[in-house]
């Protein structure tokens, strides 16, 4: 998907060499960081709506695709959910000055959540799209834990590509170590999580569970009750555009 007005892509190296594909927007601050779920990229209409917006209102934003996914080199299967971690900090520390408001879809919602605990002084602001904290938790049933400790690896058919859905073993392990919804979640900043209730992939209650964990005090949930895991029709990208305007506003 190509936009006129779309930022080039900059490549990134890793310590390992391999290079990360990001596009930033220079404007006013904090700027605006979007973390695309499992098997996403930054390409997809939620953020391209979101970085259209932040370029009709002068505002910072980046983008970025995970090692082995979209235009960042590397092989997906080789991901985990600690490396993408760290593929996030390392775009936030090497291009991005000042203060960072997340704006995480499905595991990037997760992956907010652990960026925020390790760059506390950094990250103004979250906010969750169908985030699905801890789901290599509550998402995978005993046989599919069975047949990842057995095979290394799950395939499955998803609605949402040609590719087929892959689970590493390394990625279940590496998310069952960074699980956040047993304890309390120590972040003190506001955040939004937007959440259909039609989500057949992430229940709603993940969203009410992780609001009861934060410790911020500034927390509010907002259920759409006909909506599905995607939440990218028009209205549900008016009020992610709402949600991020009023954090931003409100800094």
């Amino acid at each position: 998907m190509s936009h006129a007005d779309s930022t080039p892509i900059t490549l990134l190296a890793r310590a390992d060499g391999l290079r990360l594909a990001c596009r930033s927007r220079a404007g006013e601050g904090p700027t605006i960081l979007f973390l695309p779920g499992y098997m996403s990229d930054m390409e997809g209409g939620k953020v391209v709506a979101l970085d259209q917006w932040a370029a009709s209102q002068g505002r910072a934003m980046v983008r970025m695709d995970y090692a082995g996914n979209g235009s960042s080199e590397g092989r997906f299967a080789d991901g985990t959910l600690a490396s993408w971690r760290d593929d996030v900090l390392l775009v936030m520390d090497r291009v991005i000055q000042g203060p960072v408001l997340l704006v995480g879809s499905s595991m990037g919602g997760w992956l907010a959540l652990l960026v925020a605990l390790a760059r506390p002084d950094r990250v103004v602001g979250i906010v969750g799209i169908a985030a699905a904290p801890d789901f290599t938790d509550w998402g995978f049933t005993d046989a599919d834990k069975a047949l990842l400790a057995t095979e290394g690896r799950i395939e499955e058919p998803t609605p949402y590509g040609d590719t087929p859905y892959v689970t590493t073993l390394d990625f279940w392990e590496s998310g069952q170590a960074a699980r956040v919804l047993g304890d309390t979640i120590a972040i003190d900043c506001p955040v939004r999580l937007l959440h259909g209730q039609g989500d057949a992939d992430v229940p709603w209650d993940i969203a009410v569970q992780t609001a009861a964990r934060l410790r911020s005090s500034d927390v509010q949930t907002l259920l759409i009750k006909d909506g599905d895991h995607r939440l990218s029709r028009d209205g549900d990208i008016a009020l992610l555009i709402r949600t991020v305007a009023s954090l931003l506003d409100s800094h």
